[in-house]
């Protein structure tokens, strides 16, 4: 599986960045600190770039291929930032059998991204989730937690429109 590089450029602060060494450098010595420090790092960046997996395993000494595999494992991390607008399409069984694939395709094309990225100018992002629990209104997309029922792939650039 490839997984691809955000399409945001890293902006973390030296604040960020003193924060988080502080934290690993206080719990290095923690059994089973690496779920923490990835929790800790997501809470003060949004998400994990490489950037900040190096500063992980760096700081507790551990290879980034174990820090990397940890962050991939769990759908709790991210290793891309959100969007200001964040999208959710329902790929569940209703949403699914009724067209969400091709409403995500859709939203895909008008962004220029793919479920798990972010536009460059950190507007928006698109997740693939499953059952969020509209089921009569598949197919189903949410932004920012406004629903949207029933959607077709033309619906979608109106959609987006409301959050330009």
């Amino acid at each position: 599986m490839i997984i691809k590089g955000s399409t945001v450029a890293f902006t973390g602060t030296k604040e960020q960045e003193a924060e988080l060494r502080e934290f690993l450098k206080a719990n290095r010595e923690v059994s089973g600190v690496l779920m923490p420090a990835l929790q800790k790092a997501q809470g003060i960046y949004g998400y994990l770039p490489e950037e900040v997996q190096k500063i992980i395993a760096e700081e507790l000494d551990i290879p980034l291929a174990e820090v990397f595999g940890t962050a991939t494992f769990y759908s709790q991390f991210t290793l891309n930032p959100k969007g200001k607008n964040e999208i959710a399409v329902c790929l569940g069984t209703a949403c699914y059998v009724k067209g969400s694939g091709e409403v995500l395709a859709k939203i895909e094309e008008e962004l220029g991204i793919h479920a798990g990225e972010c536009t460059s100018d950190g507007k928006f992002s698109i997740s693939a989730t499953r059952c969020i629990g509209c089921c009569g209104l598949a197919p189903v997309l949410t932004v920012n937690g406004d629903v949207y029922g029933k959607v077709v792939p033309e619906d979608v650039k109106g959609i987006l429109e409301k959050y330009q």
